[in-house]
């Protein structure tokens, strides 16, 4: 018989309805809560029915039941965090509003009125009901539709959202965090005001001064942080807050401060939105395991790239080898930045006996390739692979051989604000080639410049591929020998 090893995980308690769809609600609050290392529990207020096109109907279930599920809760679990959705008519409010005041936990308030799908989730008479459960917050959730009927204040830009922020603090919260993406533009700005009361009693922490993550303003007894990212160019955004707002509350219930909670969670959203899960006959839903799953993705990234290594050393390919060496990058199926991108530290270089790699495979071992391959994902998600090789005459005659279109830039048509930096040359380049050809293109040509060495990038969507076009490449540069 094996001894047991059990692990003891922060806990989190999320009020909200069910969705029988499971891309909102109590489904992606668990889902969300779990995948950030939190076990997560419930008290459920009402059972809707819906899926990813909209809502067919709810049930609100009578507050004796939602007390019971709070007793069976808080006599059994210590939590560290605690957040509300769905809570549908006044007297649920009004319950859970009672029910929380006991509970020495952040309290994450996502003040549900309005699925994704534009269905009603809180009644009209309910919303008066919202001050009281507000006033208790750590933190309050609001998009901009919430906050305009919570705070009075029509959201219609940055401004106007710190100005509703400013007045749900003034309503009681510790903090509030507008959400910015129903605004339009081509960024999502999601605004954060903290109170001093929030910090209350402690010595401050580095996040409560100017330089906090986001980018931060300072009202007179408030500081105000904004967290910008790329909008995403997608509908299927269901489940949305209830991922952020439940992200946000397990990284409470971990230990962070509410400023890194809510950067953590505003990052995590985007990525969960970007790589959207394509389920059911509407949109689809955010992905709430998003970053485990990326975890997940990185060895065997590692380990493909390392393949194509094997390949490249076994079959010697020192004619595509450039001066400055070749690196081969595999990025993870859900990658955002070079550190989640696998590489040959120091690079692939000739010698006597062939090519060989100056040191072992890594995460983050490249910077050049890497942000050129995260440019053509920016394009085509399915793009995963990437090798850059000498560029030439003989070169440019063989890649006719290759089984797909080739593009290419110019870096003298760049414009003076990106060119000061390589990785911003990498992705303008690749949005260029981009452009220029129909379909995702297998080798983009960089004609380089002054001090930039002339070289071709060879793309793909498995290690594989990438192996035969560059092999391919390869046998026609040496037949026209």
């Amino acid at each position: 018989m094996r001894r047991p090893a059990p692990v003891s995980p922060p806990v989190a308690l999320t009020v909200a309805g069910s969705d029988s769809g499971g891309g909102a609600g109590i489904q992606a609050d668990v889902k969300t809560m779990e995948a950030h290392g939190v076990f997560g529990t419930s008290v459920l207020t009402a059972v809707t029915a819906q899926n990813t096109r909209g809502v067919a109907s709810s049930y609100t279930l009578p507050t004796s039941e939602i007390e019971a599920q709070f007793d069976a809760v808080l006599d059994d679990f210590t939590l560290g965090a605690v957040k509300t959705g769905m809570l549908a008519t006044r007297e649920v409010i009004e319950t859970v509003t009672d029910r929380l005041d006991g509970v020495d936990a952040p309290l994450v308030v996502d003040p549900v009125m309005v699925a994704t799908s534009g269905d009603r989730l809180l009644s009209a008479d309910a919303e008066s009901a919202y001050e009281e459960l507000v006033a208790a917050a750590t933190l309050v959730t609001p998009n901009t539709d919430e906050a305009a009927v919570l705070s009075g204040v029509d959201v219609t830009d940055r401004e106007s959202a710190g100005e509703a922020a400013e007045r749900l603090v003034e309503m009681g919260a510790k903090a509030a965090l507008v959400k910015g993406g129903h605004l339009d533009g081509a960024r999502v700005v999601d605004t954060l005001v903290v109170s001093d009361r929030l910090r209350a009693g402690r010595a401050p922490r580095d996040d409560d001064a100017p330089d906090a993550p986001g980018t931060p303003d300072a009202p007179t007894g408030l500081a105000t942080h904004r967290f910008d990212h790329p909008r995403v160019d997608t509908d299927a955004t269901h489940g949305s807050g209830c991922a952020l707002s439940s992200a946000i509350a397990a990284r409470l219930a971990r230990g962070e401060s509410l400023v890194e909670a809510v950067d953590g969670g505003t990052d995590f959203l985007h990525r969960a939105v970007r790589y959207g899960l394509d389920v059911g006959e509407g949109p689809g839903a955010v992905h709430h395991l998003v970053e485990l799953r990326e975890r997940a993705a990185r060895q065997e990234t590692v380990e493909a790239v390392a393949s194509v290594v094997e390949e490249f050393v076994a079959r010697d390919v020192s004619l595509l080898v450039p001066e400055v060496g070749m690196n081969v990058v595999g990025a993870t199926p859900y990658a955002e930045s070079p550190d989640e991108t696998a590489a040959v530290e120091g690079r692939i270089t000739r010698t006597f006996s062939g090519v060989h790699p100056n040191r072992g495979v890594r995460l983050g071992a490249s910077s050049h390739v890497a942000r050129f391959l995260l440019a053509a994902r920016e394009v085509d998600p399915s793009r995963r692979f990437a090798v850059n090789c000498r560029f030439a005459d003989d070169v440019e005659a063989a890649l006719s051989a290759l089984d797909g279109p080739v593009a290419e830039f110019d870096r003298a048509a760049e414009p003076d604000d990106s060119a000061t930096e390589e990785g911003n040359t990498m992705q303008w380049g690749a949005r260029r080639a981009f452009e220029s050809t129909e379909g995702t293109p297998v080798a983009v040509v960089d004609r380089g410049a002054v001090g930039k060495e002339r070289i071709v990038k060879l793309l793909a969507a498995d290690a594989d591929t990438l192996v035969e076009r560059t092999l391919t490449l390869l046998d026609a540069v040496e037949a026209e020998r």
